[in-house]
């Protein structure tokens, strides 16, 4: 394994060197390669149709690509044959689209799927056909093993297909880096389609668009899932150290503000022991004429995702056990509604998905009435905040099945005008049921939305009783020694008059005890100024009301002056004000007097 990071960071270094980038820190790591955690999207570099591939506005421009004339020459498609191939595929994806620099494939992490991948496990491909009677046959699946990258290639482009296939899918797991140059070659696959399943990127496109031959389609897409926190894959992934996006489930199981706000990390559901985890939905489909082919990726990533054999059972399931999809199947040409059954599993994941997190919801207002917590509010932020995020998902949901209901295929120019208007028809409907069943998940979504609110709002609420309780309690506690005082100050004035004759007869003065040096004048001559100067300071450590803010205590020894200066400037402003509101009332009347 050392030698292999040691190659690895040679390459790394090679290349960087070769590319004369103008920043290193362009080229390193960040969170988004972080394979713990689910990386958040940029979306602006999601489809063909930005002009800018994987280039940001910081990012430096080729300049060996501006000095090229004109458009890079585009290479013909290679008809995979011995004599003329010469392992095309082992270019791709710059041999199939040069436009790609070498910056770029590695800014879209293709370039580290490319060469950075499990060469310890071999990458199986599961397939799956569907004939022209609708039925589902499984196929053996293609296991890849590191070395055997000739032998595999040739068994890909030398395998004929039968008359009888409509359409095959294709389900990656453990891609690595050889098996997707050989699809990306194969089928001419545009690599963004590779970028936005790499990057967990939400993207929608058709492209190599041939009328009555067919075309491409991409859509990946984010769902989703609900999984047990018993699940194998949750136990060990979160005792994995520096599991950023299992970090949530390191914590005790308690309902009381354990999780932190990630909407991208995994939300756990104490009360039922379940665990809601984002997923990733990557198909691309190749529509033609000659028989159709279905391509689903499968992330690696060290968190709980999809399985390709388990996605594989799944869409053989839905049509060997269902009469309503396989009669489908039957009668429609179009290859459009095998990708449906994929949308359909998206759509299952989120319906499951908010029941459970509806359930949690429920436990949490019972916690709030027999409790009152405040923590728990910590709680409800965090599932708020994921509910958010949540919404965002479902919106993009729906735009995703509206560009598969308004992507007509162009392969189906051959078909009749009733048999295309008839296909039409049923994918309108299949469409506008999976639109309707969103638009019920976000209701269900709006729902929970509200329900938090006036749970929060009941957490609010009992914690303010509480808090009154509290001060009420404090107030009858300062009303009882208020009374207690004042009974001591009762007592005091009791004693006040003998105290006050005691002071005086025990003053050392001549006028009381005769022999004495003190007179009374002397007395008062120093008490006096005392009580002054006494009262004198105490009013100037108390003026802050009256002087402006930050006034140095020595400017505030002059507070007789600042006081008899405000009230000269105050009767000054009320004189002007007279004069100024006798001067207008005198030309009032003298325009009444003119008029």
């Amino acid at each position: 394994m050392a030698d292999l990071l040691g190659a690895d960071l040679k390459r790394r270094n090679s290349l960087s060197q070769s590319l004369q980038l103008g920043s290193v820190k362009s080229l390193i790591l960040n969170v988004k390669d972080d394979p713990t955690r689910v990386p958040h999207p940029s979306h602006r570099h999601a489809a063909p149709s930005a002009p800018w591939p994987w280039v940001d506005l910081e990012d430096e421009v080729d300049r060996r690509q501006l000095e090229v004339v004109g458009l890079p020459p585009i290479p013909p498609i290679c008809d995979h044959k011995a004599a003329t191939c010469q392992n095309c595929w082992k270019g791709y994806p710059q041999s199939r689209f040069p436009n790609w620099t070498r910056r770029q494939v590695l800014k879209s992490k293709i370039w580290n799927a490319i060469h950075n991948y499990r060469q310890d496990q071999p990458c199986v491909c599961y397939q799956v056909d569907v004939d022209l009677n609708g039925l589902f046959v499984n196929r053996e699946p293609i296991k890849a093993h590191y070395g055997e990258e000739d032998a595999t290639w040739n068994s890909l482009v030398r395998e004929t297909r039968p008359n009888n296939i409509r359409v095959r899918a294709m389900f990656i797991e453990n891609m690595s880096g050889p098996i997707l140059q050989m699809l990306g070659a194969k089928y001419n696959i545009e690599p963004f389609f590779w970028s936005s399943s790499l990057n967990w990127i939400p993207c929608r496109f058709q492209e190599e668009i041939k009328p009555g031959v067919g075309d491409h389609i991409t859509i990946t897409l984010t769902f989703l899932r609900s999984m047990s926190g018993d699940h194998e894959d949750v136990r060990l992934r979160a005792g994995m150290p520096g599991s950023k996006s299992m970090d949530t489930l390191n914590n005790p199981p308690t309902l009381l503000g354990s999780q932190k706000i990630d909407t991208h990390a995994p939300l756990a559901l104490y009360s039922n022991k379940r665990v809601l985890v984002l997923d990733l939905l990557a198909v691309h489909l190749i529509r033609n004429v000659n028989g159709s082919t279905i391509i689903s990726y499968h992330p690696t990533l060290n968190i709980p995702t999809t399985k390709a054999i388990f996605l594989h059972e799944r869409i053989r399931f839905a049509g060997q056990s269902y009469v309503y999809w396989q009669s489908m199947f039957q009668e429609l040409a179009d290859p459009t509604f095998v990708l449906l059954t994929f949308i359909w599993h998206a759509m299952y994941a989120w319906d499951e998905a908010l029941e459970n997190l509806y359930e949690h919801i429920c436990s949490l207002e019972s916690r709030v009435i027999q409790t009152s917590e405040m923590p728990l509010t910590q709680e409800l932020h965090v599932i708020r905040a994921h509910h958010l995020h949540y919404s965002s998902l479902l919106d993009d949901f729906t735009r995703h099945v509206e560009f598969i209901r308004d992507t007509r295929n162009p392969a189906l120019a051959g078909l009749s005008d009733a048999e295309r208007d008839y296909s039409k028809a049923i994918m309108d409907r299949e469409c506008g049921t999976l639109l309707s069943e969103i638009k019920r998940l976000n209701s269900d979504l709006y729902m929970q939305e509200r329900r938090l609110k006036n749970v929060m709002g009941l957490v609010f609420s009992s914690v303010n009783i509480t808090d009154s309780r509290y001060m009420r309690e404090m107030t009858e506690a300062a009303v009882r020694d208020s009374a207690a005082m004042k009974q001591v100050a009762y007592l005091t004035m009791v004693f006040l008059p003998a105290s006050f004759v005691a002071g005086v007869f025990g003053m050392n003065v001549a006028e009381i005890n005769p022999g004495t040096a003190g007179t009374l004048m002397r007395y008062v001559e120093i008490a006096l100024p005392l009580t002054l100067i006494t009262a004198w300071i105490i009013i100037a450590f108390q003026s802050t009301y009256i002087f402006p803010g930050q006034t140095s205590f020595f400017k505030r020894l002059g507070w007789p002056a600042y006081l008899l200066m405000s009230m000269v400037k105050k009767r000054k402003r009320e004189q002007e004000g007279e004069e100024y509101g006798f001067s207008i009332a005198s030309s009032e009347a003298d325009l009444v007097r003119h008029y």
